[in-house]
């Protein structure tokens, strides 16, 4: 028997990882200059002139970032001058978070696909639906999904 997916948000802060997670990236900017990155934007001049964001608010969020090791700053060497903003290991694991909310976007916001299109680098084909998977493969919809407490998962 299935029940529904419902998850006690009583004490969401204290035993839920989202709170967390939008208070490292909960705002639209954030996702931005984070699409920026993974799109070869490392400076500064260039997510301001690229994102059209206001300096302030730019250095707010890059510093933002950075605080959250999601992005990592760097002096480049070749121009001890220049600071250079680079994904970490925690902000490149932000990619399917991203892919999942851009089509997302696509099918529910917008209703066409966002030009250009993210394409597998072997073949050019673009990348299937982000979706949820279970621990054999299968992908999962809201019918399938409970929520349990981790002393009651079989297997972890």
């Amino acid at each position: 028997m299935t029940t529904a997916l419902r998850e006690p948000l009583r004490d969401l802060a204290s035993q839920c990882s989202l709170p967390a997670a939008l208070e490292a990236m909960g705002e639209r900017w954030s996702f931005l200059i984070l699409r920026g990155s993974f799109n070869g934007l490392s400076h500064f001049e260039e997510f301001q002139s690229e994102l059209g964001i206001a300096r302030n608010i730019l250095a707010n969020r890059l510093s933002r970032l950075v605080g959250h090791g999601i992005l990592e700053r760097r002096v480049v060497e070749s121009d001890r001058r220049k600071i250079e903003y680079r994904l970490t290991e925690k902000g490149y694991a932000l990619l399917p978070t991203m892919v999942a909310l851009r089509q997302w976007g696509e099918r529910w916001e917008t209703g066409v696909p966002a030009t250009p299109v993210l394409v597998d680098a072997r073949d050019h084909r673009p990348v299937q639906p982000v979706a949820v998977h279970s621990h054999d493969g299968r992908v999962l919809g809201k019918g399938d999904l409970v929520w349990s407490l981790p002393e009651d998962v079989s297997g972890a």
